[in-house]
């Protein structure tokens, strides 16, 4: 971790567009802009945390939805008409 100094105004870069600036101190604490391209989500670390166990629990959801398709598809019994016989050949054959 890399731990600066900064007074209000000054700021940091953090790689290519991404900068950070003491925008003010008080007693119950300092205020800090972030400044970044769009492509760069931003966020308190609390809202990041609640965002990926969202993430996390909609994955896993989705995951037992479907192995379950998966699995009701595999024991499904086809009609007769759907069961394909070993003569039948789809391909053409011009003459």
């Amino acid at each position: 971790m890399l731990v600066v100094t900064r007074k209000k105004g000054e700021s940091i870069v953090v790689g290519d567009g991404i900068e950070i600036t003491v925008i003010s101190v008080g007693r119950h604490g300092i205020r800090i802009g972030v400044t970044a391209p769009r492509d760069v989500p931003v966020h308190r670390r609390e809202v990041y945390d609640l965002v990926v166990a969202a993430n996390r629990s909609a994955a896993k959801s989705a995951a037992r939805g479907v192995t379950a398709l998966a699995s009701s598809l595999r024991n499904r019994a086809l009609p007769a008409s759907e069961v394909p016989r070993e003569n039948d050949d789809a391909s053409c054959s011009l003459a």
